[in-house]
């Protein structure tokens, strides 16, 4: 596989446009509404918040992201899981808009960038803020670098729901803070779900190009079958997980609000269990759609835990 040199890039694309197109923008509010969740529960505990360390909590947030879906994108390329008929990656290596080295650069120096201004929270919060950095530096780096990438071993949608669910959650609250309660685990487990939800409709689609990539993710060692009902428990998962906070009373009943995305949960399911295995485009659209469900119902929720503060 070959590239073209950046600077045959068709003059018709401006850099800003390429480099925007390499941060895989549809992607990032599974980064930023996370932090935005714990930082309503923060909000709505007792106690000082230290709300000016917020834009820097998701500016590092982002920073990872951004960093995670560059570097990605390089070790996918550069092993031959992302080809022209795949879909799924940026595709600024695919149609030769950058060259891999440029892509990796840039993804370590957002790397650097993150884990530099995280030390200002380490600075504030101590010790378990640093924890938390370098988990999230390393679980943005060896999910596709490293000698044994945990994407190319069945674990991505495990440690993706790990460490874009508790661990983004949790680390706002603990951050602007200073403390944690059980309560911000239970709210941050739908969103795990909804986060991995994206990633497994990914790999659902993609079982038959990362078997030719001598891959293994979690949807092809299940098959077919199992991934879908995955899928369908991912989902109703995250509504039962609000339920029962509201039943328990841990969050208001306005949190119930997220049953306004149920139509789209729905329509995403009936795609997955629709798809015919070996036919890619028969979900295309699986991770764009799971992410508009993800970005809905964290939403809805954030704001429904937020009004709820107001009117206690």
């Amino acid at each position: 596989m070959g590239t073209r040199d950046s600077s045959t890039v068709d003059q018709k694309r401006s850099l800003p446009s390429v480099w925007l197109q390499a941060t895989r923008p549809f992607s990032l509010t599974a980064s930023v509404l996370p932090v935005v969740i714990g930082a309503v529960l923060a909000a709505s505990a007792e106690g000082p918040v230290d709300w000016p360390l917020f834009p820097l909590i998701v500016a590092c947030s982002l920073l990872f992201h951004i960093g995670t879906n560059m570097v990605s994108d390089y070790f996918d390329y550069s092993r031959g899981v992302d080809r022209d008929e795949t879909s799924g990656s940026s595709r600024v290596l695919l149609e030769g808009l950058l060259t891999p080295k440029q892509l990796l650069a840039a993804g370590i120096i957002l790397f650097a960038v993150g884990f530099s201004l995280g030390l200002l929270l380490v600075a504030v919060r101590g010790w378990p803020i640093f924890i938390l950095g370098v988990i999230g530096l390393l679980g943005g780096w060896f999910y596709t670098g490293g000698p044994v990438a945990y994407k190319y071993v069945a674990l991505g949608d495990i440690l993706v729901f790990i460490l874009m669910g508790p661990l983004m959650v949790i680390g706002s609250y603990f951050a602007l803070t200073g403390s944690f309660s059980p309560t911000v685990l239970y709210a941050s487990l739908p969103v795990g779900c909804l986060v991995a939800a994206i990633l497994h409709a990914n790999n659902l689609r993609d079982i038959t190009h990362d078997a030719r990539a001598n891959i293994k993710t979690m949807a092809m060692v299940l098959g077919v079958p199992a991934a879908k009902a995955i899928y369908v428990g991912l989902v109703t998962g995250a509504y039962l997980v609000v339920l029962v906070m509201v039943l328990a009373n841990l969050v208001t009943p306005l949190a119930l609000a997220v049953l306004l995305t149920l139509p789209l949960a729905l329509r995403n399911v009936k795609a997955v269990l629709a798809s015919v295995p070996g036919n890619p485009e028969s979900i295309a659209m699986g991770d764009v759609m799971s992410a508009q469900l993800h970005l809905a119902f964290c939403a809805l929720f954030g704001i429904a835990i937020l009004v709820g503060t107001f009117l206690k």
